[in-house]
């Protein structure tokens, strides 16, 4: 025979006297943050946001952010599903300041704020660089070296709905720069000088473009995944804190972005001893920007592109005193010209070649001449071959995995970035600095909270 419990009823309904604070575990997160920062901070940022003698009363900034934390903190889905839960959720409630049965605010007012309010402005920069700075003031950040990466976001957007567009394309940050040294290498060369591109301003791609986020790009790995997405571009220390991130729509490369991120990074914090990233970033400008600026490149082996036994670039030997190639067979590749590219180009002799017993691995060239084309900056490429090499940046670079990495892995399992829940470069950008400074928040509260425990 089954017994029924009848105390389960008188439980739900007897009065107690037990106050919010009570209820909340000691080690609950929200109560390792409440200790470690003071959201005081917020109302200096948003004074001028606010008008003192218009208007009806508004709803507590510090309020709204925490309510924005308290999504991005525990990776809950939306706003609207963020209220639902701060309305059972003691910890919650204790965290914003709520009593039992204080109203909790309508899920559309962040979003109204954020709109009428917060909107172009710097307002999640600041949150995001003030937690960072709190952090750092605890000894908690390394700013020695940057772990650089990026990773795509899924856009809130259908693949199918999009139309084709012709673009301007963009122009590199390096341009100015590198036709400059192209043509001065070719004046040096006895070449004529190339001159303005024609109709450089109006030179022009086709893209796809969504109909739903515009903003958003086209982005394409394999032949599977098809998607519109964001970029997020991002740095971390060695410690996996988040030192700074910057947001493109997903078709712009991850060399595009990383002089702006370098700058942003170098500017509110400190310039790196060492940069550390992919085969993505591994090009003649990105090496020659670090080096010039006496930042130590770190990146790692990439594999030599061609057919399988055919003679790669690498497999001749380049004689700078004499500025020639010599082949595998010992004879020699000369100068040929300049390129706006800003490739030297190095052709060898046909009528040497053709009687070559190594012609079939060195060109398939019906004019049995083998050609090799050198960047104006190889040499810093050079450099940073030569660096990979040392023990201090293979230990480096194998930090990366333990970093970056696995910011973009804990973001994207735990923290809801695997998609934007918003459309639009700006609101993107929001969400992006939102969860960065999540991450950082709630490792440094983990951190200093461990920290006070008694041995």
């Amino acid at each position: 025979m089954i017994r029924k419990s009848t105390e389960s009823e008188t439980n739900r309904t007897q009065l107690e006297m037990v106050t919010l604070d009570e209820l909340v575990p000691a080690d609950h997160l929200v109560r390792k943050i409440e200790a470690v920062i003071d959201f005081e901070f917020i109302y200096p940022l948003v004074e001028d946001l606010y008008s003192e003698d218009r208007g009806r009363p508004s709803v507590d900034p510090v309020v709204l952010i925490k309510m924005a934390f308290l999504q991005y903190l525990f990776g809950i889905r939306s706003m609207r599903q963020t209220i639902r839960e701060i309305e059972t959720n003691v910890a919650y409630r204790w965290f914003l300041g709520f009593g039992f049965t204080d109203k909790v605010p309508h899920f559309s007012t962040f979003g109204k704020n954020y709109v009428r309010r917060f909107q172009y402005t710097s307002l999640f920069d600041d949150i995001f660089y003030h937690i960072l700075e709190q952090a750092a003031d605890a000894g908690f950040i390394d700013r020695a070296v940057l772990f650089v990466d990026s990773t795509h976001v899924k856009a809130n957007a259908n693949k199918r709905k999009l139309v084709k567009k012709t673009v301007r394309q963009e122009v590199k940050h390096y341009q100015e720069q590198l036709d400059a040294e192209v043509e001065r290498d070719r004046e040096e060369s006895g070449k004529k000088p190339l001159g303005p591109k024609k109709n450089q301003a109006e030179e022009t791609k086709e893209i796809k473009v969504s109909t739903t986020d515009p903003e958003s790009g086209y982005y394409v790995k394999g032949e599977r995944e098809k998607q519109f997405a964001y970029s997020v571009h991002a740095a971390s220390d060695a410690h996996g804190f988040v030192l700074g991130a910057i947001v493109t729509p997903g078709n712009v490369h991850d060399s595009v972005a990383f002089p702006d991120l370098l700058d942003k990074v170098s500017d509110r914090l400190i310039q790196p001893f060492a940069v550390a990233a992919d085969s993505a970033y591994k090009n003649p400008a990105i090496a020659k920007l670090l080096i010039d600026r006496g930042i130590l490149p770190v990146f790692p082996y990439t594999r030599p592109k061609g057919k399988k036994g055919a003679f790669k670039t690498k497999d001749f030997i380049y004689d700078e005193h004499h500025d020639v190639y010599i082949c595998p067979n010992n004879e020699l590749l000369t100068y040929s010209t300049t390129m706006r590219e800003g490739k030297r180009k190095y052709v060898s002799n046909p009528a040497v070649c053709v009687n070559c017993p190594l012609l079939e691995q060195c060109t398939k060239s019906q004019k049995h001449q083998r050609i090799i084309e050198r960047h104006l900056w190889q040499p810093y490429m050079d450099e940073v071959e030569d660096l990979r090499h040392t023990e201090l940046n293979r230990n480096i670079y194998d930090r990366r995995k333990q970093t970056v990495e696995r910011v973009f892995a804990d973001a994207k399992e735990k923290h809801g970035m695997r998609w934007t829940r918003y459309r639009g470069l700006e609101k993107v950008s929001m969400q992006a600095m939102l969860t960065f400074a999540a991450l950082n928040l709630k490792k440094m509260a983990g951190w200093a909270w461990k920290n006070a425990q008694p041995a």
